[in-house]
């Protein structure tokens, strides 16, 4: 499987109500680049992979999608204030492994 395909199951994987960084893809799909997740979720083309639950490192999200990724996470259950995840501790998955 190739660098991409896993970071776009790593994704998937992620249960609703939960949220990852960037770099946590990265590393458990074996990268050390969170630039490169990022490029990868970013050239999607459907809604197959819940994109949404991907954040920044700090819990914040991407200008140009804040508004529909407020949405789509406090949907779940999500606590969003100012654009971000808070606590981002409460809501983080960690990958096994």
């Amino acid at each position: 499987m190739v660098l991409a395909e896993r970071m776009l199951e790593m994704v998937r994987s992620v249960p609703a109500g939960r949220v990852v960084s960037y770099g946590d893809i990265a590393a458990a799909a074996g990268s050390p680049s969170a630039r490169l997740a990022g490029t990868v979720l970013s050239a999607l083309a459907d809604d197959s992979v819940p994109w949404h639950r991907v954040v920044k490192a700090d819990g914040r999200f991407a200008a140009h999608l804040a508004d529909t990724q407020t949405a789509l996470l406090r949907a779940e259950g999500v606590w969003v204030e100012d654009g971000r995840v808070v606590p981002l501790t409460r809501f983080r998955h960690r990958f096994d492994g």
